[in-house]
């Protein structure tokens, strides 16, 4: 059992993720609702399936969740070649009940497919969770969770990205709701050529935890990842914790990384860990850096706003938009991007009253 000392959960209020950290089977579940193309194909994950195709837990959280899942966990299944104009939606909601729930799902995309994938959660749950996907030679993929859990609930889950040949990948958490979230989120490279962008906001008020924690593992040849995560804080013990963890290893010859964490406290009282870690065992690459900030509104955005006649608050809620927007259009799913831009609009009610504008996102870009 994690003490608190241990470096990969020095940031983590341990106490606040008990009722998942404990070794105890249990019968408790999500409601699952998934909205999927034809050709989709969703079957039950055995105790062996899991073996085979899962990734290995990386710490005690999801080792739980592999151990003492008594429930039918997910393989979802999409074929090479399919190219579905539809997203597949699943929606998991809490039902509100005091026992741990755990389960395991496998995503298994195939080659030259292209999809998206919605995972979105509400209610109320103690949660520990992992998910794996496994994404074939050349595809195309967008996968984005969006956490929206009333305020009791808690959630740790670790989230596996096997990315073959030639795959473009792109990667998006929404982290809003919930007591206490700790998100950790590994990638790794079965072949030269991917490409993969992973991209992140979370909106952390008083007395809630919101962890990200990511690992790359650039072990392929002329692999390319982007990460970028931003984040806003507001109310007294708000807490949020970023870190990003890049290894670069002696056969990834020209690979390109970058890995950046962004941080805006808008009220007093709040704390942000931000840690970018890069390790580069090999000198020939095409690039590699990150950055992590934390700071309050900038000066100069609003006095050049409100010297055009934009009051305080107005000007305050535009540098929060635009602070979010640049990330939220990268996601390049149109639905997802006004929702969440609405879901931020929502967050600021509480420091900056009612805005005199809709909060609309702008048009995602294909980039």
């Amino acid at each position: 059992m994690p003490t608190g000392r241990e470096e990969i959960w020095r940031f983590t209020p341990v106490r606040e993720f008990a009722p998942i950290l404990a070794e105890k089977p249990t019968r408790a579940s999500l409601e699952w609702d998934i909205r999927a193309p034809e050709a989709v194909a969703v079957h039950e994950l055995t105790q062996a399936d899991l073996r085979d195709l899962a990734e290995t837990p990386q710490d005690r959280m999801s080792a739980a969740a592999a151990a003492n899942s008594a429930n039918p966990s997910g393989r979802i299944t999409i074929p090479a070649n399919a190219q579905l104009d539809d997203p597949i939606d699943i929606d998991l909601t809490g039902t509100g009940s005091a026992e741990p729930v755990y389960q395991n799902v496998v995503v298994e995309i195939g080659s030259c497919a292209k999809v998206t994938l919605v995972v979105r959660y509400r209610g109320s749950a103690n949660l520990g969770e992992n998910w794996t996907f496994r994404i074939a030679d050349g595809a195309e993929a967008t996968i984005v969770f969006v956490h929206e859990w009333d305020d009791d609930a808690v959630h740790g889950a670790q989230i596996a990205f096997e990315l073959g040949r030639d795959t473009t990948v792109r990667t998006a958490q929404a982290s809003f709701g919930g007591k206490a979230l700790r998100i950790s989120q590994t990638a790794s490279f079965q072949g030269p050529g991917a490409d993969l962008s992973q991209l992140g906001v979370y909106f952390a008020d008083a007395d809630q935890h919101i962890e990200h924690r990511l690992f790359v593992d650039h072990n392929s040849p002329r692999t390319k990842s982007r990460v970028d995560f931003r984040g806003c804080l507001q109310g007294a013990g708000a807490h949020t914790v970023w870190v990003g963890d890049v290894l670069i290893r002696p056969v990834a010859e020209g690979i390109d990384t970058y890995e950046s964490n962004k941080n805006l406290v808008l009220t007093e009282g709040c704390r942000a860990d931000a840690v970018p870690n890069l390790e580069i065992q090999t000198g020939n690459i095409v690039g590699a850096g990150h950055s992590a900030s934390t700071g309050r509104f900038d000066a100069e955005q609003l006095f050049y706003l409100e010297s055009r006649g934009i009051d305080e608050e107005e000007a305050r809620r535009l540098v929060v938009h635009g602070f979010f927007t640049d990330i939220v259009r990268r996601i390049g799913v149109e639905e997802i991007s006004t929702e969440l831009m609405n879901r931020i609009e929502k967050e600021l009610l509480e420091t900056l009253g009612a805005s005199t504008q809709p909060a609309v996102a702008d048009k995602p870009s294909e980039g």
